[in-house]
C-alpha cells in the first residue's frame, strides 16, 4: 500500500486567512481551505475576523501527534477544528514557511532548497498592508521567517531565543495594535536534529511549543475579548530519525510532508 498523504496542503493556509479576514489574497495563491471557512462561517454566522495569531512551531510531524498525543493536550483543548495538512517539497523550513504565506508552490516562489532569500512574490503580508490591516513578524535571529519576508512595511521583532520571541508575541498581543501576529518557536527542530524526534530532550521542547502556544492563545483570548478572532498552531513540515539516532527532514516521505493543524475561533 502506498504512503497515505493528507489531501490538504500548507500552500492553502494564506488565502484562507485572507478570506477569513475579508481581503484579498495574493492573486495566485492556492484556494482556500474550504473546511476552516465552513467551520468559521458557522462559528462567526458570515463575519469576518478581525484579529489572528498564526503559531510557527518547526517541525512537528502527524506521525508525533498520532504516537505522542498527550503531549499535544494544551493544543488541543484550544482548538476548534485540527486538520492533517501535506507539505511541500523539498520540506526543508524556507521553502514550506514561503508556501504557507504566498500560497505558492516552490516552483513558483522560487525558493527551491535551504536557501533564505527575500522573496519577491506577494505573500499574506503584502496583501495584509494593501488592505491596511498591520502584520508582525515575531522570530529568532537568521532563521527562515525572520529573513523570507523581510523588506515590507510592517513590524519585526527578532529576538535570540524562542523564549524571548513569546515574551515578546505576550506583550504584542496585549497591546492589541497589531491585525495578524505570527510567532515562530524553532525548539522541537534544532532539538530533534541534535537528539532524534523522539529523544527525551526533544518530547520536552515539543511539550514547551505545546505550552507556549497555549498561554499566547489564552492571552490573544484575554486581549481580544469582543473581537472575532482566529489563533492557529501551524507547523511547517515533519521529521524522521536517521543513522546515529539524530533527526532530519526534507524528503518526500509520510514522516516529513504529513503535518497537523489546529484551528481555534473565538469572538
Amino acid at each position: 500500500m502506498d504512503e497515505i498523504r493528507c489531501s490538504l496542503c500548507i500552500s492553502q493556509i494564506c488565502r484562507t486567512v485572507t478570506e477569513l479576514m475579508g481581503f484579498d489574497a495574493p492573486e495566485a495563491a492556492a484556494p482556500a481551505n474550504s473546511v476552516i471557512l465552513d467551520a468559521a462561517d458557522r462559528f462567526f454566522g458570515g463575519e469576518r475576523v478581525e484579529r489572528a495569531l498564526l503559531y510557527n512551531p518547526d517541525a512537528v510531524a502527524l506521525w508525533l501527534y498520532m504516537k505522542y498525543t498527550e503531549l499535544f493536550s494544551d493544543v488541543v483543548c484550544r482548538a476548534s477544528i485540527a486538520l492533517p495538512t501535506l507539505s511541500v517539497m523539498p520540506s526543508v523550513t524556507p521553502v514550506c514557511f514561503a508556501s504557507m504565506y504566498t500560497g505558492l508552490m516552490p516552483e513558483k516562489h522560487g525558493i527551491m532548497s535551504y536557501t533564505k532569500p527575500v522573496l519577491r512574490v506577494e505573500t499574506i503580508f503584502d496583501s495584509a498592508i494593501k488592505a491596511g490591516k498591520k502584520p508582525i513578524i515575531i522570530s529568532t535571529e537568521g532563521d527562515s521567517i525572520s529573513k523570507i519576508f523581510l523588506e515590507r512595511d510592517m513590524d519585526y521583532i527578532i529576538c535570540e531565543t524562542p523564549d524571548e520571541c513569546n515574551m515578546h508575541a505576550e506583550m504584542i498581543l496585549r497591546e492589541d495594535k497589531h491585525d495578524i501576529v505570527v510567532v515562530y518557536n524553532g525548539n522541537y527542530d534544532g532539538t530533534m536534529h541534535r537528539y532524534g524526534p523522539e529523544s527525551e530532550e526533544a518530547l520536552a521542547a515539543l511539550t514547551h511549543n505545546a505550552s507556549a502556544y497555549a498561554k499566547l492563545h489564552d492571552i490573544a483570548d484575554e486581549a481580544w475579548t469582543g473581537r472575532r478572532r482566529l489563533c492557529a498552531f501551524l507547523p511547517d513540515h515533519g521529521c524522521h530519525e536517521i543513522d546515529g539516532g539524530c533527526g532530519s527532514h526534507g524528503l518526500d516521505m509520510a514522516e516529513d510532508m504529513n503535518i497537523i493543524h489546529f484551528f481555534d475561533f473565538g469572538k
